[in-house]
C-alpha cells in the first residue's frame, strides 16, 4: 500500500509519463491536450489528441502545455495531469488516493517555474510533492551509481531542451542546459524542405522523417522516404523524396550545438573526476538518444566513450519512481 502510493511523474515537453515502483510504467503518451473553446470542454489528451494536430476546426485547440521543459499553459497542463492521474488510478485502485509524488524538473528551472509544477501536482490530489532535477532522475533511471563518489556524465536529449550534467555523490557537479532538442530538429527539417523544395509540411511529418532516416553526421544510411505537403508557390499538393544525407544537412547545426554544450560541461569537470569520465564515458538518455548514429558521432567528437541508456526515453520517469528509495536526502534538499 505504501510503496504503490509513491509515484514518479515526468511531465515533459512532448510526453508525460507516470511510474510506480510496484506497477512500473503506468502512463506513457504525448503531452497533448485537445480543447473545445466553444463548449469550454476538454476533448482528449495523449495519443488521441496528438492525432488531431492540424486536422481540427478553428474552435478546437490542440496544444502542448509545456515548452522547453517548463509549463507554458498552466490550465491546460493541470487538465492534462488530472486526466493522466484519473486514467492511471484504475491500475492502482485505492493506493492511488493522495499519492506521494516525485516530479522531475529542469536543473535550471527557476523558483517560479518549480512553483508551477508544485501547484499542478497539488491540484491533482498529490499529498506530498518532491522535486528531482532531470539529469539526476535520468542517471538513476539509467542505473548509474549516482550516490557514489565517482563521475557520472549524463546527457538528457529531450524534446524541448538538452541537459548535460556531471553527477557525483548524489549531486550535480556541473550542468549545461540548451534549448535545443528533438523539436528543434523537427523544425530544422521543416525549414530545409521549405527552402529546397518549396514544400510546406507539418510537425508530425517532420518528426516521422527524423525517426525513420534522421542521423548524426557521418552515419551511412541507404533508405529514403517520400513526404507529402503543399507547394507554397503553386498551392498544389505534391510529394518529394528525401534521402538521409539531406536530413543530416538539415539538422547538423543543432547537433553541433549539442556537442559543444556537452564539451563545455566536460571542461568544467574537476581534475579528480576526469579519470572516471575517461573510464566510464557519457550516458545518453531521452528520445534524442535514439537518433541513428549519435552514439558513435559524439564519441568521436568528444574523445570519450558514449553509451545509450537501456531505456533512454523512459529513463527520467523510471528515475523519479526510484528516487524516494534511492536518494531521500537529495530529494529533501530539492524542496
Amino acid at each position: 500500500m505504501f510503496a504503490s502510493s509513491q509515484l514518479g511523474v515526468d511531465l515533459g515537453t512532448m510526453n508525460v509519463r507516470l511510474f510506480s515502483q510496484t506497477k512500473g510504467l503506468l502512463f506513457d503518451e504525448p503531452a497533448t491536450v485537445a480543447y473545445n473553446r466553444q463548449a469550454d470542454k476538454l476533448m482528449a489528451i495523449g495519443q488521441k489528441a496528438k492525432q488531431m494536430i492540424g486536422k481540427t476546426p478553428p474552435h478546437v485547440e490542440v496544444t502542448y502545455p509545456l515548452r522547453n521543459g517548463v509549463i507554458a499553459d498552466f490550465d491546460r497542463a493541470k487538465a492534462l495531469l488530472q486526466q493522466v492521474f484519473k486514467q492511471s488510478s484504475k491500475q492502482l485502485g485505492l493506493a492511488f488516493k493522495k499519492p506521494d509524488v516525485v516530479m522531475s524538473v529542469p536543473f535550471h528551472a527557476t523558483s517560479v517555474e518549480r512553483r508551477s509544477f508544485y501547484e499542478i501536482a497539488k491540484h491533482c490530489g498529490a499529498k506530498h510533492i518532491q522535486f528531482i532535477e532531470e539529469p539526476v532522475a535520468a542517471a538513476i533511471g539509467a542505473d548509474l551509481p549516482v550516490g557514489e563518489p565517482v563521475a557520472n556524465v549524463v546527457v538528457h536529449l529531450g524534446a524541448g531542451k538538452t541537459e548535460a550534467a556531471i553527477i557525483s555523490f548524489g549531486g550535480v557537479v556541473a550542468c549545461r542546459s540548451l534549448r535545443i532538442g528533438g523539436n528543434q530538429l523537427d523544425e530544422d527539417i521543416m525549414q530545409y524542405v521549405r527552402q529546397h523544395y518549396s514544400l510546406l509540411i507539418g510537425e508530425q511529418t517532420a518528426e516521422q522523417v527524423k525517426i525513420e532516416i534522421g542521423s548524426a553526421p557521418g552515419t551511412v544510411m541507404e533508405q529514403s522516404v517520400t513526404i507529402h505537403g503543399r507547394d507554397f508557390v503553386t498551392g498544389f499538393l505534391k510529394a518529394v523524396s528525401l534521402d538521409p544525407t539531406e536530413v543530416q544537412t538539415a539538422i547538423k547545426e543543432s547537433l553541433w550545438q549539442i556537442a559543444e554544450a556537452i564539451r563545455a560541461v566536460l571542461e568544467e569537470c574537476p581534475a579528480e573526476l576526469s579519470g572516471d569520465i575517461i573510464d566510464r564515458g557519457v550516458v545518453l538518455t531521452g528520445g534524442g538518444a535514439l537518433l541513428h548514429g549519435i552514439e558513435q558521432w559524439l564519441s568521436t567528437e568528444l574523445h570519450v566513450p558514449v553509451h545509450v541508456a537501456p531505456n533512454p526515453a523512459e529513463a527520467v520517469a523510471i528515475g523519479t519512481g526510484k528516487a524516494l528509495r534511492a536518494m531521500p536526502k537529495r530529494l529533501d534538499a530539492a524542496l
